[in-house]
């Protein structure tokens, strides 16, 4: 026969077991068996911060630090200061080892003095030959770097090298097979390399 429960008659039954099954447990195993069941509870709901809400940080609530106002002569008297301090450290000398970014063979390398770097291409020049590498896009010293937009001034940055080797490269073998079609395909794949030895890094004190 079919019985239909209200939902007072369901939770009434729902206390007696649990009453009843609560008799029969010791004191520690109802501690136990609490705090599981609050931890699942715990694990179950989650935080709902509101949209509106901010997280307290040392920026998110009063005092904030007070930025003064912009001034177009402060910043170009700044930048004027600036400009002379990295002229007046260029004409002395005081710069340390110099380091330089620049593009050659669709790559950018890193530079210093007597830097060796592999270039896997072709290289017109002759070996020997002195070459200067124009396209500059750092230069920097020990208290300074200057960066290009994207490229620094010609007459700003002087970056010369010596071509000192030309050869090939080590064969690759490019192998295509077919099993039981008879097909084999074999290529070898030889590339030219040029070698580069970065000779100096000469930079003027003309900055504006």
């Amino acid at each position: 026969m079919a019985m239909t429960l209200g939902r007072r008659n369901i939770s009434g039954m729902l206390r007696r077991i649990i009453c009843a099954s609560a008799a029969h447990l010791s004191p520690n195993t109802e501690k136990s068996a609490f705090v599981s069941a609050l931890t699942r509870f715990q694990s179950s709901t989650s935080i709902v911060y509101p949209a509106s809400y901010v997280p307290p940080t040392s920026l998110s609530r009063p005092p904030w630090p007070e930025l003064p106002p912009y001034s177009p002569e402060e910043e170009a008297r700044r930048h004027q200061a600036l400009v002379q301090k990295v002229n007046a450290l260029i004409e002395e000398g005081q710069y340390g080892r110099l380091f330089a970014v620049v593009h050659f063979a669709a790559r950018q390398w890193k530079v210093t003095n007597e830097d060796l770097i592999l270039i896997e291409n072709h290289l017109d020049a002759e070996c020997g030959d002195r070459i200067r590498m124009e396209k500059v896009l750092l230069v920097g010293g020990s208290d300074f770097t200057l960066v290009g937009k994207p490229l620094l001034g010609r007459d700003l940055v002087q970056v010369q090298a010596t071509v000192i080797e030309k050869t090939q490269s080590w064969p690759m073998v490019h192998m295509r097979f077919w099993k039981r079609h008879r097909f084999q395909k074999k290529r070898i794949i030889v590339q030219p390399q040029t070698v580069l030895r970065i000779n100096t890094i000469h930079i003027s004190p003309r900055l504006c």
